[in-house]
């Protein structure tokens, strides 16, 4: 476990090193701050779905799936964030509560 965690810290350390390391005339490219303005949006998407629909090495539909809904109605409705965080939270551990879903 110790040597990913090496590795993986090496690597990031890499990363950003070879951030700095860009000639500037790559960095200021509109392609690449497009990419770059997208990629923390991607990244976030990605946690959530797995987080969503993973469970060990499974695919899971359960309770948390219905809090993402309520969730997803609630930004359409241009909710705040904390009340979105809330009612999303509330919805998933009612239907836990009532037994609905696992």
């Amino acid at each position: 476990m110790w040597a990913s965690i090496l590795i993986a810290s090496l690597g990031t350390y890499v990363e950003k090193l070879l951030g700095y390391l860009l000639p500037q005339r790559i960095l200021k490219r509109e392609s690449v701050r497009r990419m770059t303005g997208l990629l923390p949006v991607s990244l976030l998407a990605a946690l959530v779905a797995v987080q969503t629909f993973a469970s060990d090495q499974a695919f899971l539909i359960d309770a948390r799936v219905l809090g993402l809904g309520v969730a997803v109605v609630a930004l359409l409705l241009r909710a705040p964030f904390l009340v979105v965080i809330l009612v999303a939270a509330a919805s998933t551990a009612l239907v836990r509560w009532l037994g609905w879903m696992p």
